[in-house]
């Protein structure tokens, strides 16, 4: 079997194709993949390195939102892209093509769609984006991470599966955790992430928090590897003690799982596999969703969360130090907030997301 898997862009693209990749080979071990993405984007690296098949269909680019002459060019040069992507399904001869989003599923969707090719769309985002929401009209089947997302779609062809999430988040230990940076069972852990290249202004209302934290909790402080200098330039500058058994603050996690096991409450972006794994986990959070993310989908994927009680949500213009110490403080000093927090958070938890996907994805090859 032959399976041709597209999105790019961005890792919240990336890695749930990834995901769902490792999920069809647990049941079809024999199936050859063919990964369809572009030059500039972050999956020409990560994708060869996962040790799969990848070509490249370069584009100019997604298109404004907004009418611009800009968006001609790169009309003319997606019908261009179809008939290019036309070639590599017709060479490659799938059983059937799967996008993940981005504007490079476009396509490479749409060709296989209009060969006849079986397709199927998965959309991690409560909004749905503009790629998904044109593909939605030509493929067979359509995945959806939230529950939200169902009223995007027709119908008749969508269902609510949730986010694929990476085996080693579920099966990562709580006490591996603990072990690997230092923390002790007696304290709650908070985890505090921007994404993999940090985001500022969480950053910067950390600042206080960690200068000013209480012995009542530990905290694990992710900067992201461009924002790690100024982050403990700005401790140093208030006398902060990195001796501080309780604190650790590291650029980058390339153990993210364990991170994630052992966390009682995290101080996060709302993209939407980071909440996927976050739910799939039971671990509460405070959600600070990036302000300029396209069609503003963070926050509504925030606000799925919230209207459940599994977190609070604090908008970016609204972030600072007073604020985030005060969510800090009411959630930590009471321990049963926090507990009902985890069990909403773990209701919304979908675990098995990749391997129903994969037998979506297996049932269109019938």
């Amino acid at each position: 079997m032959k399976i041709i898997v597209s999105g790019g862009g961005t890792g919240g693209h990336i890695y749930p194709a990834l995901t769902l990749i490792d999920a069809i080979k647990n049941k079809v071990p024999a199936t050859e993949f063919l990964y369809v993405g572009t030059e500039q984007g972050l999956e020409s690296d990560i994708v060869p390195k996962a040790g799969i098949n990848f070509t490249a269909l370069n584009l100019e680019g997604g298109f404004e939102r907004h009418f611009t002459l800009e968006n001609f060019k790169r009309a003319a040069n997606a019908i261009l892209s179809v008939k290019r992507a036309g070639n590599i399904v017709k060479k490659f001869q799938p059983n059937v093509v799967v996008g993940t989003g981005g504007y490079v599923c476009g396509p490479i969707l749409l060709a296989a769609s209009l060969m006849k090719v079986p397709t199927l769309i998965q959309e991690q985002n409560a909004v749905a984006g503009i790629t998904n929401k044109i593909l939605s009209k030509f493929v067979n089947k359509i995945a959806v991470g939230t529950e939200p997302a169902l009223k995007n779609f027709p119908a008749d062809k969508t269902i609510y599966t949730g986010n694929p999430i990476r085996e080693n988040v579920l099966t990562a230990k709580r006490e591996d955790g603990l072990k690997e940076f230092g923390f002790t069972e007696n304290l709650p852990v908070v985890l505090i992430s921007g994404g993999s290249r940090g985001a500022r202004s969480i950053n910067n209302a950390m600042i206080e928090v960690l200068v000013n934290a209480a012995d009542n909790a530990q905290f694990l402080h992710v900067t992201g590897k461009t924002e790690f200098d100024a982050v403990t330039q700005k401790l140093r500058d208030k006398n902060f003690n990195f001796d501080n058994p309780k604190i650790k603050i590291v650029p980058y996690l390339y153990n993210m799982p364990q991170a994630m096991a052992m966390a009682d409450l995290a101080i996060f972006r709302a993209g939407a596999t980071g909440l996927a794994e976050l739910t799939a986990r039971g671990v509460p959070a405070i959600l600070i969703p990036y302000p300029y993310a396209a069609e503003n989908h963070q926050e509504f994927n925030a606000q799925a969360l919230v209207k459940v009680g599994a977190a609070r949500m604090i908008l970016d213009k609204e972030l600072n130090s007073e604020i985030l110490s005060k969510h800090l403080n009411e959630i930590l000093s009471h321990p049963t907030e926090l507990n009902k927090m985890a069990a909403a958070s773990l209701s919304l938890g979908r675990p098995q997301a990749a391997a129903e996907i994969a037998d979506l994805i297996l049932s269109l090859t019938k």
